[in-house]
């Protein structure tokens, strides 16, 4: 075969992920060919290696995706291979972390959605409480929520130190002014939901971070969205399948988004990446910002019709 779509994934961690390789070949690339244990440093000669192989043609039909499981290593990872291209010879990349990025855009879109259908309004001004807030999905959906004007605290079962830390991080990392907070106790998880706009649960699998009695109180709740598909759920009442579900314990019918109608959503950005970067006559940079953006076109469309 002349001149096939070859997707070349960098992988800082021992196995490189199932979905992420079942998701290129879906997308038509003609190989997918995964690297473990790479280190940053080992970036910019594999990026030299990826883009000087191939001729004009070929070079256009050359992808590097940036796996892993911590986004701020992925990012520095899309940076080292951007600062490798040598024009004319450069490749398409997309970064991606555990599927963070494209999942934490699904998932502040579909709350943005939501908010505009409940009270006509977006998330500029809003609190947003991120439960699980110092994972890759809690951050980058933080990022996300505070370019859209959102008030947004990372929440730690850890404590408010840490979770101040990784905020700081990334504050300083991407210019955003995310703040931390505890949600180590009933009564730290009670005080949050009383006096929020949204909630989002991105903590592990099968963890539970809110509960329905907690929920009673959320009076200025309008959005709960949950990642969490594996029961229990990690905001309880929340179903899987949800997308704009009233919660009728809550005081004012605040909408629920489950975290399969969010991974619906993230399935088809993440393709999306994927059809960009063989589509596209120049090379491309993905990451979140450009995730939203077409999470943002999808969420609308199935919220709204």
């Amino acid at each position: 075969m002349n001149d096939p779509y070859l997707l070349h994934i960098f992988n800082p961690t021992k196995n490189v992920s199932p979905f992420d390789v079942n998701m290129a070949y879906e997308a038509a690339f003609n190989g997918v060919i995964p690297y473990s244990n790479v280190t940053l440093e080992e970036i910019h000669g594999l990026t030299q290696d990826t883009i000087f192989s191939r001729g004009p043609t070929g070079v256009k039909r050359t992808g590097i995706f940036i796996g892993g499981r911590e986004f701020g290593l992925a990012m520095d990872m899309l940076q080292r291979a951007r600062a490798a291209m040598v024009p004319p010879f450069e490749v398409s990349v997309f970064v991606d972390p555990s599927g963070a990025i494209t999942t934490a855009a699904a998932l502040m879109a579909c709350i943005e959605a939501a908010i505009k259908k409940v009270s006509q309004g977006d998330l500029r001004g809003r609190k947003v409480h991120i439960f699980g807030g110092t994972g890759p999905v809690g951050v980058c959906a933080g990022i996300l929520a505070d370019s859209c004007g959102a008030e947004v605290y990372l929440a730690s079962q850890r404590g408010q130190s840490v979770a101040q830390e990784v905020a700081d991080e990334y504050n300083h990392r991407f210019d955003v002014n995310m703040h931390g907070t505890s949600s180590s106790s009933d009564a730290e998880i009670r005080n949050i939901v009383s006096d929020t706009d949204v909630i989002v649960g991105s903590a592990k699998a099968g963890v539970r971070v809110v509960t329905q009695s907690q929920l009673e109180q959320a009076k200025n709740l309008l959005v709960a969205a949950d990642v969490n598909a594996v029961p229990p759920a990690g905001i309880e009442g929340v179903g899987v399948h949800d997308m704009g579900k009233p919660l009728e314990f809550t005081p004012g019918k605040a909408l629920g988004i489950g975290a399969l109608a969010i991974g619906n959503i993230k399935y088809k950005v993440h393709y999306r990446m994927f059809e960009l970067m063989k589509g596209s006559e120049k090379p491309l940079y993905l990451d979140h910002v450009q995730a939203f953006e077409s999470a943002r076109e999808l969420a609308g469309k199935k919220l709204h019709g």
